[in-house]
């Protein structure tokens, strides 16, 4: 094929994530032209990687780089015309990518993702629709995020995202546990902002290569996604999604976020989200009074509370930063 594509795979302690997924790569994967590129940032195992996928390129960074900057050194050293973000945390079936990369280069979308599902077989989100503002970024609040959903769905409002993509599913951003995205459209649109450390950084990508047109979900095509089994354990967190507001995790997703509707939407944006935020604090802590006195199944304890203001308090401190959006390690 006159088209080559390079897969590129961060690593951060996700060794034997890693080797699972480069062996679904290979395995399902025969006929088509590509690289893979590890980028690490722990600094980790490198011998056992080449010892076992010798063709692989292993690329270090020497420092814990995050998402965002270990994928642009990866895309500046891929010989690709076609870029694949891949997370560690994913499984390859029945040729995915290969079927993707087909359809995607004869295709006019700069970008492109697949149907990601669990271990399961239940479907993720993998396509998702910009909102005014970025005030799906409310949701994940205790209070108001409860209220924005029964106001959505009272008034009808369209979905923030497709819950199962069947088909080709055109959509305004791409999760980027699996990412395919044509150089040609990266050229015009730019790397990923290296100011994300980690999470919402595809999301401010998608933005800017939307603007070349909309991309596409590939419903049919699957790939396993484990969904955030290393940074979990980085973080000594549980859970999946990005509704975690409470512990260190959190910490990051919150701050990320706000970077991503200050760059994408502006400041007003910003100050309005933060707004809400902090409004929060009252409602949160009366669901967590009314809980413990009337004995009902508790979702939010203490816990949640505290690590909620913790988090916001820190929030709070980076604001100024965050408004005069110059080149800034948001690293929580």
């Amino acid at each position: 094929m006159s088209e080559s594509l390079s897969i590129i795979i961060v690593n951060y302690n996700s060794i034997e994530l890693i080797k699972d997924c480069i062996a679904s790569v290979y395995q399902f994967t025969n006929s088509l032209d590509f690289e893979i590129l590890v980028v690490d940032n722990s600094d980790s195992k490198k011998d056992e990687i080449l010892h076992d996928f010798p063709h692989v390129s292993w690329i270090p960074m020497k420092y814990n780089a995050g998402f965002a900057r270990a994928n642009n050194e990866g895309i500046r050293q891929a010989k690709g015309e076609v870029i694949l973000l891949m997370n560690p945390d994913t499984l390859v079936q029945d040729n995915a990518i290969e079927l993707c990369f087909k359809r995607f280069v004869s295709s006019s979308y700069p970008g492109c993702g697949v149907q990601l599902l669990n271990p399961d077989g239940t479907p993720q989100i993998s396509g998702n629709f910009f909102i005014t503002g970025g005030v799906n970024n409310l949701l994940p609040l205790p209070f108001f995020g409860k209220l924005l959903k029964w106001l959505g769905t009272t008034l009808k409002v369209k979905k923030t995202n497709v819950p199962e993509a069947e088909g080709e599913h055109e959509v305004d951003w791409v999760n980027g546990a699996f990412l395919m995205v044509k150089k040609a459209a990266i050229e015009k649109a730019g790397l990923l902002d290296e100011d994300f450390f980690l999470y919402a950084e595809e999301i401010e990508w998608c933005s800017r290569l939307r603007k070349q047109g909309p991309l596409c979900i590939y419903g049919d095509l699957h790939i396993i996604h484990l969904q955030g089994e290393t940074a979990n354990e980085t973080f000594g967190s549980s859970g999946k999604g990005y509704y975690n507001l409470f512990d260190k995790k959190g910490r990051q997703i919150l701050l990320s976020n706000f970077v991503r509707i200050r760059k994408q939407y502006g400041v007003l944006w910003f100050l309005f989200h933060l707004l809400i935020y902090v409004i929060e604090i009252p409602f949160f802590l009366c669901i967590v009074l009314i809980q413990k006195i009337i004995g009902t199944k508790v979702r939010y304890n203490g816990t949640h509370f505290f690590g909620y203001v913790r988090n916001l308090f820190f929030l709070l401190s980076q604001a100024l930063t965050i408004i005069r959006n110059k080149p800034h390690f948001y690293k929580a």
